[in-house]
């Protein structure tokens, strides 16, 4: 009894390390990218309600660089008013994102 109940918990274990490494790469999937400018990709961020860092490995402007790395940072969480406008809540209303471009 006491085998099952170890296999069990490091089975328990293991389901929970990769659905927590399966987020983590959802999130990243989710950031912009593609064939658009460095600018494009921060305006898209920011137009999500996301703030954005960005490491700029060169001098070239945002409008001709390239991304190379997307990373998603800390979440942003604020009070913000309920449904019903007579209480505030503390809500996620977006994340830190590092845009590194050159």
């Amino acid at each position: 009894m006491k085998n099952l109940t170890a296999a069990t918990a490091v089975t328990a274990a293991a389901t929970g390390f990769t659905a927590a490494f399966m987020g983590l790469a959802g999130s990243a999937a989710a950031a912009p990218s593609g064939s658009g400018s460095a600018a494009d990709t921060i305006s898209s961020l920011e137009a999500d309600g996301h703030r954005v860092i960005v490491n700029r490995q060169g001098s070239t402007a945002l409008d001709n660089a390239e991304v190379v790395a997307v990373r998603q940072g800390q979440p942003i969480r604020e009070y913000v008013w309920d449904a019903q406008g007579d209480d505030k809540v503390l809500e996620t209303t977006g994340n830190v994102y590092f845009v590194d471009v050159k």
